[in-house]
Parts: structure tokens; C-alpha cells; sequence
């Protein structure tokens, strides 16, 4: 075993040469944190799996709450890139032949040790086995929702729909345990069932899907209610509540028309759902969970058309010109602020707040997810007031949630 101490950038760039080599990687794992800095996954593993494309690097990150794995193609280093950039504090990275440990307590130093493998070690390929549904394809509120035939069987054209409820009832699933867990949400009695809406409900995927769930197969009494400025949604869903529960037994949810803000409830919400409000739409939906205090918010952005509105018409400050000249960009780039802004909103409101990825690319490009938990009162001031009243002015816009929230 060979032990040195040397510079940790050369030890990164050596690491990355034998990450971005298929034939020598077998696994790579990151974890702890450098001393002084607060990473945004607590670990990561790193390997090859072949798919039906080939090929790919697969990266799986952790947070204090869920994985979240992405596979990329052979010789594209950026996902890599943007890794080695997390201050982790330890690295092992292991071939057939050896294996290599990094321990990096500064950004500046790494510790390196090397040791060499007894007998060769053959890298698995094989891609992971899908997970577990929370709830499968078969189950009767997707075939009454028609993502499912009367088989059970799930429709093609309906998969990336499947997809994105699933892996919201994820999100959903790990937030509420951990909210609960640490008392930010109530444990909800038969007398006082946990009080869930879902603003923008559309056609009640999300709605009865996050019903069925929390009832079924988590065993929580809960009442849900769903939002749609839309009285014919409102007429459809309530059919298809009724259906379920006539032909299923299903606990049914409530369906109301009505604009996000102007809808009146009898009580306050424990959770607050929003799965693709579009554009300004997903900012009445937080204002309004900001309104009810209520514990536990997710929301998933749709368009972002206001800030693009209002990035073409301000001047962009020097040196970032280059963020807004192409079309392309400009919409990218106002889709990340517009985001940014609101997480800032949300904490000076009291929330502890998490930007995460909650489905892959290819089944949405509207992959983003804010999730936020109330952690207290209101904040009056500090660095987070300080950065977004900076970040604000820089750019010359008005952040409708900034505007609803200052009512």
C-alpha cells in the first residue's frame, strides 16, 4: 500500500481519467464533507450499466432523504464534472487491480492511499432492477383514469405520465415521513385526518393518486381536496371519485373549480400539492400554502414565462450577456432564477427548502421540484434578505411570488 499526501486538485484530475475509462472503472463512492462546507449530496456512487442505448455512467446521489440516479453517455464528462465540484471529504475509487482512497479534510490537500487488489475484480454491468412502484400500473385508479387498460396493462402513450406521478408520490412519500418524523407535520388521527390539496388538480392524476397512497397503502387517514379553475374538471373528477368508490371501495376525494387564490377552505391544509401549475400559476399555489402556514409544501414549476418575459425587456447586466442573447439560453436561465427566487422567498417565509430533480429528463423537461417544510417564523433579515433584494435588483425583475407575498 502506498500512502502520500499531494495536492487535491492533481488527485481529482487523476480520478476523473480512470472515472471516464469503462474498461478500467468498477465503482466509485464519495461521501463525508470537506471541514467548513455544507455539500449538496451527503453521498455518491458511481459506476457503468449497460443499457438498451449502450453503454452508460451511471451516477446516484444522495440526500438526507432520497437517491436519485441518472445515467449518462460514455465520453460526456459534465455530470462528472459538476461532482468532483462537491466538497466531499472522502473518495474510493476501485479498478480490477486496486483500489484508492482519498480523504480530502481541506479543498486544498488530499491524503492518498493505494493499495492493490488480492485477486482481479470483475466490474457489474448489468442495469439496476426497477424499483419497487409505490403504486403499481394495475392498480384500479389508473385504469379509471385510463393510464391503464382494463388488463392492468400500462399504455404506452401514457407511460411519461405514469412516471412523473410515481415519482411525485415519492417525493411526497419521503417528505411526509421525514416532516413527521421530526414533528413538522402532526401524526393525523381518524378525528383529525392529515388535510391535504393539490392546487391546479387538471385532470386528478396526482389527486387521486396521493388518495390512494396515503389511505391504502400508507394506512394514514387523510382528506384530499383538488383545486382546477375548470368547472369541467371539477365535473370530471368528482365522477371519477364516485366511480372509485363504488366500484372499489376508494375513500373519495373532494374536487372543487375555483381559481388558486381565491379558494376558501374550512380548514388549513397540512400539505400543499402542485404538480406543473403553469408559469405564475405555481406562485399563487406557494403564496397561498405561505398563507395557510401550511407544513409541508411540494411543487413542481411548469413554464416560466414571466421572468423570460421580463429578461427580454431588461438590460442584462454586465458581464452576463451571454446568458440572454441566444433564445434558448435566455429560457433556461429564467427558468433556473424564477426557481431560485421562489426557494429564497420561501425560506425568508419560514421554510426549510430543497431543489431537487423528481423524474428524468426524458419524461419531462419540466423536471424540477421545490420542497419546502416549515421550520419557523418568518425571516426579517440576514444573508438570505441580503442575496435576493442583490439578486433582484442585478436583474431587474419582479417575482410575482415577491409581489403576492408583500400583500
Amino acid at each position: 500500500m502506498s500512502r502520500e499526501s499531494e495536492p487535491l486538485l492533481r488527485t481529482l484530475n487523476r480520478m476523473r481519467s480512470v472515472i471516464l475509462d469503462p474498461d478500467q472503472l468498477v465503482k466509485a463512492v464519495a461521501s463525508g464533507k470537506q471541514r467548513g462546507t455544507t455539500p449538496q449530496w451527503r453521498r455518491a456512487e458511481i459506476r457503468y450499466v449497460d443499457l438498451k442505448a449502450g453503454r452508460h455512467l451511471q451516477i446516484t446521489t444522495y440526500d438526507a432523504t432520497q437517491a436519485f440516479t441518472a445515467n449518462h453517455p460514455v465520453g460526456d464528462p459534465s455530470a462528472l464534472d459538476d461532482l468532483l465540484d462537491v466538497p466531499f471529504a472522502n473518495w474510493i475509487v476501485t479498478t480490477a487491480t486496486e483500489q484508492t482512497q482519498i480523504q480530502a479534510k481541506t479543498p486544498t490537500t488530499a491524503l492518498v492511499s493505494t493499495t492493490e487488489l488480492t485477486a482481479p475484480v470483475e466490474a457489474e454491468h448489468g442495469h439496476d432492477q426497477p424499483k419497487e412502484r409505490l403504486l403499481p400500473e394495475s392498480d384500479p385508479v389508473f385504469r379509471v383514469l385510463g393510464l391503464s387498460d382494463k388488463d392492468g396493462n400500462l399504455k404506452p402513450s401514457r407511460q411519461a405520465k405514469y412516471r412523473q406521478v410515481e415519482e411525485f408520490l415519492r417525493q411526497l412519500d419521503a417528505a411526509l415521513s421525514d416532516a413527521m418524523k421530526s414533528g413538522k407535520v402532526r401524526r393525523p388521527t381518524a378525528e383529525e385526518p392529515l388535510r391535504i390539496i393539490d392546487l391546479g388538480a387538471g385532470n386528478g392524476y396526482l389527486t387521486f393518486a396521493a388518495q390512494r397512497y396515503l389511505t391504502e397503502v400508507r394506512e394514514l387517514p387523510v382528506v384530499v381536496t383538488g383545486v382546477d379553475v375548470k368547472e369541467q374538471s371539477r365535473e370530471h373528477n368528482t365522477k371519477i371519485a364516485a366511480e372509485l368508490a363504488r366500484d372499489f371501495g376508494y375513500s373519495a376525494a373532494e374536487f372543487v373549480a375555483g381559481t388558486i387564490d381565491g379558494v376558501q377552505l374550512t380548514e388549513k391544509p397540512d400539505v400543499v400539492l402542485a404538480l406543473h401549475a403553469c408559469d405564475t400559476a405555481t406562485d399563487d399555489a406557494l403564496a397561498r400554502a405561505v398563507e395557510w402556514e401550511a407544513p409541508l409544501v411540494l411543487a413542481a414549476p411548469c413554464c416560466h414565462h414571466d421572468i423570460a418575459a421580463q429578461l427580454r425587456k431588461a438590460p442584462t447586466p454586465a458581464p452576463y450577456s451571454m446568458l440572454t442573447r441566444h433564445g434558448i439560453l435566455r429560457e433556461r436561465f429564467a427558468d433556473t432564477l424564477t426557481d431560485a427566487l421562489r426557494a429564497s422567498l420561501l425560506r425568508l417565509s419560514g421554510y426549510r427548502v430543497d431543489v431537487v430533480q423528481f423524474v428524468e429528463s426524458q419524461h419531462t423537461p419540466r423536471n424540477t421540484m421545490l420542497r419546502a417544510i416549515r421550520t419557523g417564523s418568518p425571516v426579517k433579515g440576514g444573508s438570505v434578505k441580503k442575496e435576493y433584494d442583490e439578486l433582484v435588483a442585478e436583474w431587474g425583475v419582479r417575482p410575482k411570488l415577491g409581489e403576492l407575498l408583500s400583500k
